[in-house]
Formats: C-alpha cells, sequence, structure tokens
C-alpha cells in the first residue's frame, strides 16, 4: 500500500501540516467514521442469537468516542470506578456496564454494587469478598479457560502463565462460595488475550468456555472476551482480521451449545482494539536528523510519554513521512530508526525501519494509534500531554481534549 492515510481518505480533505500549526504536535488525530464503521462491525457479530458487544473502553476512555459507543448500540466494560463513572458521565445506563476488576479493595467494590453495576470477580477470594459485602447478590466470575492468544506475552491473559480468572478445577469452590453467601451466578466470562489474527484460538476459547458454563444453570449472559486484531502492518499490505469468516464459524459452535444448553443466554464479546485502533493516527513533527555509528536516527517530538506501546511491547506501529502537507513517496526507501524526545534508551517508535527519506521539519505520521495510545499516556519527563482532535464525518474538526500544561501538573503539587 503507498499510503494508508490517502487511501483512506483519514483527514477527510483537511490539510494534516494545518491542522498540525493549529493544534500543536504531538497531536492525536481521530475519524469519526472509521470508529463508527468498526463499532457497527462488532455490533453484529452475533445476530442469531440475543448479543451485544461491550467496548473494552480501557482502549480509549475519550467521552466523545464512549458517547459514539453509546449512539452505535455498543455496551461497555469498566476496569475501575473511574472508568464507570467516564461512562455514566457519556450517559450510559447502569444496565449497559459490565464492571470487570481484578483485585480491587471492598470500597471499590461496593461502590459498583451501590451503583448497581453486574460485576464480575476475578478470583475465589474476590468472590468471597463480593458475598461478604453484597449477601443474596447476583454477579459474574471471569474463567479462566486454559487458553491463551496475543502478539506478546503481556497482553495474553488466559493460560497457565497469567494472573487472570478462576481456574476450572476451582468451580466447585464457586458453587460453596455462593452458597455460603446465598449468591447468584448470573454470567461467566474469559478474555484470553488481545491482538490476535486468527479466529483459531478465539474459536477454540469460546468452545471451550461453553463446555464450562453447562456447569452453570441458568445463565443469563456468557462473555467470550474480546482481543480482535487490527492489520498494523497494513503498509506492507496485511490483511484485515477476517471477520465474515470467523462470524461464520462462530454461528455453528452457539448452536450445539443452545440445543444442548436449552436455551440461549445472552452472549456478549469485549471488543477494545478493534473499535478504535484504526480510528487514530498521532501527528508528531522531526526535530533533529542524525548519524550515530553509521546508523541515521530521526527525533520527535513523540516520545513513549504519548505512545508506550512500541517501548513497552515492542510493538509495530506503521509510520508515514508528511512534507508540506503531502505524504512523501514511498518509492524510495533507507534504513532509520524513528525516535522520541524522551530521556531513556528505549525511546523508540521505530527501529531499523525502511522509510523515505526524513527532514527536519517534517511530520511523523504514525499509524494506527486509537487504542491504548492516549489512554497510556503519561507526564514523563515532566511533559504534558497531547490532545487529541476528531475528524468529524462531514470533514469538521473538533478538539475533543485540550493539551495538558505545565501548570496542569504543578496543580498536583
Amino acid at each position: 500500500m503507498e499510503s494508508y492515510i490517502k487511501s483512506a481518505d483519514f483527514f477527510r480533505g483537511n490539510d494534516p501540516e494545518e491542522i498540525a500549526k493549529t493544534y500543536g504536535t504531538p497531536l492525536y488525530v481521530y475519524n469519526e467514521s472509521i470508529i463508527r464503521k468498526h463499532m457497527k462491525a462488532v455490533a453484529e457479530v452475533i445476530t442469531k442469537y440475543p448479543y451485544t458487544a461491550n467496548y473494552s473502553v480501557k482502549a480509549n476512555t475519550n467521552i466523545h468516542i464512549l458517547k459514539m459507543a453509546l449512539e452505535e448500540g455498543v455496551n461497555c466494560d469498566a476496569m475501575s470506578i473511574g472508568e464507570i463513572r467516564m461512562l455514566e458521565a457519556a450517559g450510559f445506563p447502569k444496565e449497559r456496564i459490565f464492571y470487570v476488576p481484578n483485585n480491587v479493595s471492598e470500597e471499590e467494590m461496593q461502590e459498583a454494587i451501590d451503583r448497581g453495576i453486574m460485576t464480575s470477580c476475578d478470583s475465589l477470594e474476590q468472590l468471597e469478598q463480593y458475598g461478604r459485602l453484597n449477601r443474596g447478590g447476583k454477579c459474574a466470575v471471569r474463567i479462566n479457560p486454559g487458553v491463551g492468544a496475543g502478539h506478546h506475552e503481556k497482553v495474553i491473559t488466559a493460560g497457565k502463565k497469567t494472573k487472570f480468572g478462576i481456574a476450572e478445577e476451582d468451580i466447585d469452590t464457586i458453587f460453596d462460595i455462593c452458597a455460603q453467601y446465598d449468591l447468584t451466578i448470573a454470567g461467566i466470562n474469559q478474555h484470553i488475550g488481545s491482538l490476535f489474527m486468527d479466529p483459531e484460538p478465539y474459536l477454540k476459547a469460546v468452545a471451550n468456555l461453553l463446555r464450562i458454563a453447562r456447569r452453570f444453570p441458568n445463565l443469563e449472559f456468557v462473555d467470550f472476551g474480546g482481543g480482535y486484531g487490527i492489520p498494523y502492518h497494513k503498509l506492507n499490505d496485511e490483511a484485515e482480521y477476517p471477520m465474515e469468516d470467523f462470524k461464520a464459524r462462530l454461528v455453528p459452535i452457539l448452536d450445539e451449545f443452545v440445543a444442548d444448553y436449552g436455551s440461549a443466554p445472552l452472549f456478549k464479546s469485549e471488543p477494545g482494539r478493534y473499535c478504535v485502533a484504526e480510528g487514530s493516527v498521532i501527528l508528531g513533527r522531526v526535530h533533529a536528523v542524525k548519524q550515530n555509528a553509521g546508523k541515521k536516527y530521526a527525533g520527535t517530538d513523540i516520545g513513549m510519554n504519548v505512545l508506550v506501546r512500541p517501548s513497552m511491547y515492542d510493538s509495530w506501529h506503521d509510520i508515514e513521512i508528511l512534507r508540506d502537507g503531502e505524504v512523501v513517496s514511498r518509492d524510495e526507501l533507507q534504513e532509520i530508526t524513528v525516535t522520541g524526545n524522551i530521556c531513556e534508551s528505549g525511546d523508540l517508535l521505530a527501529k531499523d525501519r525502511m522509510l523515505p527519506e526524513i527532514k527536519r521539519g517534517d511530520l511523523a505520521c504514525v499509524l494506527d494509534t486509537g487504542a491504548y495510545g492516549y489512554s497510556m499516556c503519561s507526564p514523563y519527563n515532566s511533559r504534558p500531554r497531547p490532545a487529541e482532535v476528531l475528524v468529524c464525518e462531514d470533514g469538521s474538526l473538533k478538539l475533543i481534549r485540550r493539551r495538558e500544561t505545565i501548570e496542569d501538573l504543578m496543580a498536583y503539587m
């Protein structure tokens, strides 16, 4: 692919150079049409049976994006009271929020109970805690299905080497705790990992969870988790996640379970990345180009405080170079390492990457940053967090989060 931002008309006729000059860099720029398209896609993963997609808001909690999810009929997963409050501020009623915490205090769990939010318990001790706080209540339990998948060990959330979920061999203890506190298990949920492009591990995990679900009578819902990937190597023509093939292979698995179980509970999934990742780019200014020991480096203002995924996960993000608002051709490439402005050796956006010639003053346009981008930003090195701008469906621009200031950082002192 010569240029993704041109083929997708990402900026909808707006000049990216003018956007950068108006709002400053580094800058997150979102495309409303792309985000809504992906949210519509996840909302239709299952049509034969009762189903809802729960957007996993930890991927991106900007309230304007949460409002899009609300409008597109997507429900949401929250991992903290902060995320619950953000969802409430966006207009989500309690019935459309699923609280899936990990190792939380009694105070935080009690607040979710007081708000009437369906809560998933991640361990036997958390289930006991829920029972003490809400005897006779109704909750869900997170099961570790023994199957994990993902692009990096740090995003695999099931299997033998993860902190998440209750092991299958402890299910009898779940029932014992429920009897002790008169609890009802309304649903079971899982999450095997993030960013898989092959549906096979997910389909196996679905079948396995449904096997386990047969041990739980009268379930109101079964949540399969999320993790659908997006093509981060799109400039090398990586294919999209095969959503239609996945949906076709999923239905027979559901059919078999429903026939055996005698009814169809509400099926759920938890897409996060798939909803928002491709809906954002980061624009950053190139401030220095240099040679070190025969290697070429381009230094930008997109530090690991702005986008931590490459440093934390060795994640790949395609980069397009813009000069005077136009995409620089990829016809002639050279090896270059693109870095940020943070005082860390690991502050690398792209290591030994084949890119067009980069000059001081160019814009680096980092693709697919809508998921786990801004939501993982930090003010490390006392660098304020960037602004976020939305390219609306009609092509207009909307500031959806102002740039943080040094005065903001000092206000906490």
